[in-house]
């Protein structure tokens, strides 16, 4: 005779092992079911923007592969804080992507008051650029290249200011970090965006500004600012005649800043895998590297998920520990 107790947990048992196995496949049902309606992904920049141009060339690239619709909504504002928002309060089925900057994490969250907690609620597939910042300047300063620069600011009684696209963020830290270096005094100047920042430049109102390439680089083209360096690991494409900060004596200056497709760690893991391997699958073309180089910036890296939150870790360290050192308070 079996006893009872044993049947019992016997079939709880069976019932538990069969949860299990439910659970273990529906995240690959799921994976095969998606995309069951278009795809959006959501900018975190304005329309027309950089963030936004490339936007659209991963939407290309994703719609061909899949054969379904990927639609790119511009959600500017509240520095990201708007499109992170909007992949949050989205179903978590891995139909709504984010397309922002790794800043999201490493920057904002200590220059302004977020609702979010970007190491838990956002989760990076894929880099898909890489940038650094270039040092621009009006045309009417007097120095030619960085070493003229640092002597005309050093021959300055009371130093010379520049701007940032915001406070807080790598503009901003990167003039800190760099007056520091050079042992010039720099005084900042925020703005709310990086246009209104150039258009004063150009103007002569803040002779200096540390700014993305693909914003500055019309400008630089054109002969309307001057380019002394780029913070980045090698000359970009965009601007080969620029030195790095690194080939000028300042190797510490060297900040690699990127785009990426994120989505929820939430999301089914089959999906999340999917967009990742189409994604990097595309961004591996001659023709995709190109377009995204006349942005101003370079392709992306295969990194893992796990080497992108390490790195925004440390980015997220670094950045804090240079506004702690000024008493920056987020806004």
């Amino acid at each position: 005779m079996k006893h009872p107790h044993l049947s019992q947990r016997r079939g709880l048992l069976c019932m538990l092992l069969a949860g299990a196995s439910i659970a273990s496949v529906a995240p690959a049902a799921l994976g095969q079911d998606w995309p069951s309606k278009p795809v959006r992904i959501v900018v975190g920049g304005p329309p027309g923007g950089t963030a936004d141009a490339l936007a659209r060339i991963v939407a290309e690239g994703l719609g061909q592969a899949l054969g379904k619709p990927v639609i790119v909504e511009a959600k500017p504002g509240a520095a990201g804080g708007i499109a992170v928002n909007d992949l949050l309060s989205s179903p978590r089925d891995g139909h709504t992507l984010l397309l922002i900057q790794g800043g999201i994490v490493s920057e904002t969250p200590l220059a302004y008051k977020v609702n979010f907690d970007p190491f838990k609620d956002l989760k990076p597939l894929a880099q898909l650029s890489r940038q650094g910042l270039v040092l621009v300047g009006n045309n009417q300063l007097p120095a030619q290249n960085l070493k003229e620069l640092i002597a005309y600011i050093k021959g300055r009684k009371g130093g010379l200011d520049y701007a940032s696209y915001a406070a807080g963020m790598r503009g901003h830290t990167s003039g800190l970090q760099w007056g520091r270096l050079a042992g010039v005094e720099l005084h900042h100047v925020g703005y709310k965006g990086s246009p209104p920042a150039l258009q004063d430049v150009m103007g002569g109102h803040v002779p200096l500004m540390f700014d993305g390439p693909a914003t500055s680089l019309p400008l630089i083209k054109a002969g309307k600012v001057k380019a002394f360096a780029v913070n980045f690991p090698t000359r970009i494409s965009a601007l080969p005649e620029v030195p790095t900060f690194t080939e000028l004596g300042f190797p510490a200056l060297n900040e690699v800043g990127w785009m990426g497709l994120w989505s929820t760690p939430d999301a089914p893991a089959a999906v999340q895998s999917k967009v990742r391997e189409l994604t990097l699958q595309f961004l591996k073309q001659a023709k995709v590297q190109e377009r995204i180089k006349a942005l101003g910036m370079e392709g992306g890296l295969p990194l893992s998920t796990e080497a992108l939150n390490k790195d925004l870790r440390q980015a997220y360290e670094r950045q804090g520990e240079l506004l702690r050192s000024i008493h920056y308070q987020p806004e």
